[in-house]
């Protein structure tokens, strides 16, 4: 039988975000939305529905004069991204 996928990581931007912060400490926003090709504000809202969830970590710091936003993924997103990779694969080896 085919497992549920989370609605949450089934979005190509969250589940994009996620992929990358699960291989890295943490990212900022800069990189993420380099890496996604996603506009400042799309990646915002997705980021902070992550955040809701409790996926992520979001820490609002300066750079100098500049803000900067940094992402990491948390234990309960890891664990999330992790049922989500195997559900996807009860599909895929059918």
């Amino acid at each position: 039988m085919f497992k549920e996928l989370n609605p949450l990581l089934h979005s190509e931007l969250r589940l994009a975000v996620m992929s990358l912060l699960i291989s890295v400490e943490e990212a900022d926003f800069v990189y993420i939305r380099q890496q996604t090709g996603a506009t400042a504000g799309n990646l915002s809202v997705q980021i902070d529905k992550l955040s809701k969830a409790g996926y992520v970590e979001v820490t609002k710091t300066f750079k100098g004069k500049m803000p900067c936003t940094l992402c990491r993924i948390t234990s309960q997103g890891i664990d999330a991204f992790e049922e989500y990779v195997e559900a996807l694969k009860s599909y895929i080896m059918k």
